[in-house]
């Protein structure tokens, strides 16, 4: 939690003035039951006939004014600590939600696949808001608490000695049980949170996969997973609630015992004339005071607790550090080819298996190269290590002779235009979402993308054209309108490389042969890579890259991989016939 606190550095004098505006009100506190006790005596002398009536009452309603003072100062004290502590804990809290969204655009693939999105939301969003609240909470009580009990004690010490050794057993007592609560608590809140991003998780895919799961009739079965999911969850937060639970009853249970005792101290005190009655309801406000303040000590440490774990949580995201290797920046090679994959392996993880296996090809500039092969052979990792989203495990990939991980990231990837398998649109007009591939694109720049995508009819058919809104996901659209808009974006940036990985899966033939007519026209001469199912997709590209199990069975042009590569022939056949179309 403590590498978290420079994100209260903007708030420093928010973060002072909140807990002294409450250390102000918590002396104001101490200082009634003195008030009170003065006035039980007062009352006691008159009764006695020691102290004259009237001024008995002159007495009293100049302390009762004293105590309404106290009070309205006390109230503007806990109101200004009040907000003080919640200007610092939101600003903490927003600080610490960008940066946590800024380091998590910064990782790379590896660790955005071990973390899983469900994760990573509810750290944003859940841990975040716990982490605020136990600021918020610890701003106002964390010195308050602490400093009414021990500042009853030394009152108690005061007013009477052997009275304030009750207090001070009674605090010493409270304190282990507390804090043995707490160190039992923390590592179990930690596990609770683990729980909840189970059931995040599960919450999402269902939601995501909605259309599936109806359509396969898998209600009940989903149903049945999230529940066990969800109890698991539960049962984790009634362990540790039950533990958590014993604070309160443990606290009245010692704090009552500790009354009886001082009740009785008191006693004997005024029997034998070294405390007064007045004294001992002050003694006896004071245990009152500690019994409130540790019943918030108490709620404030569950808070504390589930604040670090969250923390833990947070920092573990906020420390990590990609794994993408940067290098120096090499010497271009002269006559170097445009991409060079030499000796490529790739591993998603050390010790499993190669996702490509010693892969070796080139690409001059300006090359249409097409990538086929049967599912899971590799075909999207092998264009995913060009713009450097994974590093290769062995071997290296070279772009204009300079192996990509000598690249600055930013830079490679303003030479890439890159359509992934699934179309991703955000929220807002199309023209927003076309300008992602370059900001400063005219309304021109982006028809002529659009054309040359075939997106053209998209446009046309809405009502508004480009300032036409796009719904979260780009739901109002239909799969192939959203490919087409996806290709389009990346066109926008006209890009040295263009990366299609299977980005017309959902176009018909006609639509699919006319983008591919018009990406040989890009006058630009983009270097383009064609991920596909379908053999027509790339029959007419220079280069054709057959992989199987990821390794490289076939290299070359549709005619050759015919003769000589029996996978690309057999897919080629289930698809046309042996008669071939």
């Amino acid at each position: 939690m403590k590498d978290l606190l420079r994100y209260l550095k903007n708030y420093k004098l928010c973060s002072v003035l909140a807990p002294l505006f409450k250390l102000m009100e918590a002396a104001f506190e101490l200082i009634i039951p003195l008030v009170v006790a003065a006035i039980v005596d007062k009352i006691t002398a008159v009764q006695d006939g020691v102290a004259a009536a009237g001024d008995g009452t002159t007495f009293v309603v100049y302390m009762c004014l004293l105590l309404v003072g106290l009070g309205i100062i006390g109230l503007v004290s806990a109101v200004s600590a009040q907000y003080f502590a919640a200007k610092a804990a939101v600003g903490f809290s927003k600080e610490l939600r960008s940066d946590l969204f800024g380091k998590m655009q910064t990782l790379s693939y590896y660790e955005i696949d071990g973390l899983g999105t469900s994760a990573m939301i509810t750290r944003m969003t859940s841990d975040v808001n716990q982490i605020q609240t136990g600021v918020n909470l610890v701003l106002r009580l964390f010195m308050r608490s602490p400093f009414i009990v021990f500042g009853a004690m030394v009152m108690a010490f005061v007013l009477s000695v052997t009275a304030g050794w009750v207090f001070a057993v009674t605090i010493a007592v409270l304190f282990v049980v507390v804090f043995g609560i707490m160190l039992v608590t923390i590592p179990m809140y930690r596990k609770t949170q683990g729980y909840l991003d189970r059931v995040t998780a599960a919450t999402r895919e269902t939601l995501v996969g909605s259309r599936v799961v109806r359509a396969f009739c898998k209600e009940e079965e989903e149903i049945s997973e999230y529940d066990r999911r969800n109890q698991r969850l539960t049962a984790s937060q009634k362990a540790v609630g039950r533990i958590s639970a014993l604070m309160n009853p443990l606290t009245y249970a010692i704090i009552n015992a500790g009354i009886i005792v001082l009740i009785y101290v008191g006693a004997l005190k005024v029997d034998g004339g070294s405390l007064s009655q007045g004294q001992v309801v002050a003694l006896y406000n004071y245990m009152s005071q500690i019994l409130i303040e540790l019943i918030k000590l108490a709620n404030l440490i569950i808070t504390v607790t589930k604040c670090f774990a969250s923390a833990d949580r947070v920092n573990e995201i906020l420390k990590m550090n990609p794994s993408l290797v940067h290098g120096e920046c090499a010497k271009l090679t002269d006559g170097a080819p445009f991409i060079t994959f030499d000796g490529v392996s790739m591993k998603y993880n050390k010790g499993g298996m190669e996702a490509l296996s010693d892969i070796s090809f080139t690409v001059e500039k300006g090359q249409t190269v097409g990538i086929i092969g049967g599912t899971g052979s590799g075909k999207t990792t092998l264009v995913n290590l060009i713009p450097h989203f994974y590093d290769a495990s062995e071997g290296q990939v070279l772009i204009d002779g300079q192996n990509v991980n000598s690249l600055g990231d930013e830079e490679l990837r303003n030479m890439c235009g890159i359509v992934p398998q699934r179309a991703v649109l955000f929220k807002g007009t199309i023209r927003d979402n076309l300008k992602w591939g370059n900001e400063n694109a005219s309304d021109e720049e982006i028809m002529t993308a659009v054309n040359y995508a075939c997106a053209a009819d998209v446009i046309n058919s809405k009502p508004d054209g480009l300032d036409e809104m796009v719904e979260q996901g780009g739901k109002n659209f239909s799969g192939g309108q959203r490919q087409r808009l996806t290709i389009a974006r990346a066109l926008v940036r006209k890009p040295e490389i263009l990366i299609l990985d299977d980005s017309a899966s959902a176009l018909d033939y006609a639509t699919d042969a006319r983008l591919r007519n018009n990406l040989r026209l890009l006058d630009y001469n983009p270097t383009v890579f064609i991920v596909s199912q379908r053999t027509s997709s790339i029959h007419h590209a220079d280069k054709i890259l057959v992989l199987d199990g990821g390794r490289l069975v076939g290299c070359g042009k549709h005619a050759e991989l015919l003769k000589n590569c029996e996978v690309y022939r057999e897919i080629y056949e289930s698809q046309y016939g042996k008669e071939g179309a």
